[in-house]
């Protein structure tokens, strides 16, 4: 994954933060998307499905473990690495922390280009986490990267192998938009040089195969799955 196309949520109530740390982002490429509460956070995790989050604990409405708690029970953000960014270094803050489903926790103050080398470890953190899904299950459809296999209501699908990479990279994050040049890098990177058509056309086999109510066209875009609740 390209540095422009991660997607960091800054979460803290103190303003000189969110422009510190996130200018020091922001100027090594990252997209970032800031929030000043926990409520708020919840809001734009949900709608922005950001790579990394970083909370701080003592918030106005909703404080940091209450929002780490229910942003770990959205589906789409299982991968998403949660690191707490904050002054409260005691033991009790960060066990609390961990409980509520943090991958780290970051004692402030910290110096920008140490954060930024923290946030780089935390990201690598996160392509080991993905790499380590061989088989999805979303909405009872079992897919198995490890044997190209998909099982759909007990009966076996089979894919050619650039049908499957598509559909497991559209069902490794239901409800996220992936844009047709990151559908063509992921896919079919620098094999053969390919038009937005061949998209278009693999999208219409799956949905022959699969369902045609899981694929959405977003028109100029690209393509998402969504999945209804079974």
């Amino acid at each position: 994954m390209k540095k422009k196309e991660i997607k960091i949520l800054l979460v803290d109530d103190e303003q000189d933060i969110l422009e510190i740390v996130g200018y020091n982002l922001a100027q090594e490429g990252y997209q970032v998307i800031t929030a000043t509460n926990g409520r708020e956070a919840v809001a734009k995790a949900k709608k922005e499905l950001p790579n990394l989050i970083i909370l701080d604990v003592m918030m106005p409405e909703m404080d940091g473990i209450e929002a780490c708690e229910n942003i770990r029970k959205i589906p789409e953000l299982e991968n998403t690495i949660i690191t707490f960014l904050t002054a409260r270094s005691e033991d009790y803050s960060q066990l609390a922390g961990f409980d509520a489903g943090a991958d780290d926790y970051i004692a402030k103050p910290i110096k920008p280009k140490i954060l930024v080398s923290k946030v780089k470890a935390l990201l690598r953190r996160l392509k080991e986490k993905e790499e380590k899904v061989d088989v999805l299950n979303v909405n009872g459809i079992e897919i198995n990267r490890e044997e190209y296999k998909i099982v759909k209501e007990g009966q076996e699908i089979i894919l050619p192998r650039k049908e499957f990479e598509l559909f497991y990279l559209l069902a490794s994050k239901p409800g996220k938009v992936f844009k047709r040049d990151e559908i063509l890098d992921k896919v079919w990177g620098n094999e053969v040089i390919v038009g937005g058509r061949t998209i278009d056309v693999h999208i219409r086999k799956l949905r022959e195969k699969i369902g045609d109510d899981f694929f959405k066209t977003i028109k100029g875009v690209g393509y998402k799955i969504e999945f209804n609740e079974i």
